[in-house]
């Protein structure tokens, strides 16, 4: 599998991209373990590598993030990790899995100090690349699930969020967020421009606002529009393109992350 690797980074434009390239073969690599352990059972699938994965969206995104929507019985993390830490050496890969399970939010590094150099993308010989695993598990209520098949690098089963549901996460961290990210932004306009999309999932969106603390009228199909133009004022736009042009594949044209392209979509 790592002559797999040479082989995509020998083809890439750039470094760059090679790096990206790189961690999302390890990010497929680690949900085909999860996928083999069960965990698509009582996990979900979200967050902006769900939608690179399933829709292709030309931002790439470091983290897999799920929320355990299943029996909580079904869901053992560390015997995940213990499966990806397995398959990972039986192939000559140096693993290093760190884990904190204590609070609400599951996160786990898996990395893999080294294989920069090894792959001639860094000089360090100790440069470490990282996919970080994250389960909410204790999610708000109302995600309506769906599972989807797909080939990136290895065919997928992925049970995960619909499209109104995953609208609605992005749409909670935005109003929640101390402050917007280039990606926020780029995912904003990646979902609004696209007439097919569906509404967000109002119920989950406002029972996770309520989970964070966000006080006042729920929101509905007429006015999350305002909520998030409200909230896009205190947008640093100046630095839009540079946070978001390292995610950015072949294609992309930050240039269109605008103040103003975003309010149209938010009409």
């Amino acid at each position: 599998m790592k002559a797999y690797l040479a082989r995509l980074v020998e083809t890439a434009p750039s470094s760059v991209q090679a790096l990206d390239d790189v961690r999302e073969y390890l990010q497929a690599r680690i949900l085909g373990v999860l996928q083999r352990q069960g965990a698509m059972i009582p996990l979900a699938f979200q967050g902006g590598t769900a939608l690179r994965f399933l829709y292709a969206t030309a931002r790439y995104s470091e983290d897999l993030d799920f929320s355990l929507e299943g029996h909580a019985g079904d869901y053992d993390f560390r015997a995940y990790l213990d499966a990806i830490n397995r398959e990972f050496l039986a192939e000559g890969y140096e693993v290093q899995v760190k884990l904190s399970d204590k609070k609400v939010v599951h996160s786990a590094f898996v990395r893999f100090p080294g294989l920069p150099y090894e792959l001639s993308l860094s000089p360090h010989r100790r440069h470490t690349l990282s996919v970080k695993l994250e389960v909410d598990s204790q999610p708000p209520t109302g995600a309506t699930l769906a599972t989807t098949v797909v080939r990136r690098y290895l065919p997928l089963q992925l049970h995960h969020h619909d499209q109104a549901s995953l609208l609605a996460g992005k749409l909670h961290a935005v109003l929640q967020r101390p402050y917007m990210k280039g990606r926020d932004v780029y995912d904003l306009i990646w979902y609004l421009s696209d007439p097919a999309w569906p509404p967000p999932n109002i119920e989950l969106l406002n029972n996770a606002l309520r989970q964070t603390g966000r006080e006042g009228r729920p929101l509905n199909l007429r006015n999350w529009r305002r909520a998030v133009r409200e909230k896009v004022q205190d947008v640093a736009w100046d630095r839009v393109e540079d946070d978001v042009r390292p995610f950015l594949g072949p294609g992309a044209d930050p240039s269109l992350l605008t103040r103003d392209n975003l309010m149209r979509l938010l009409r």
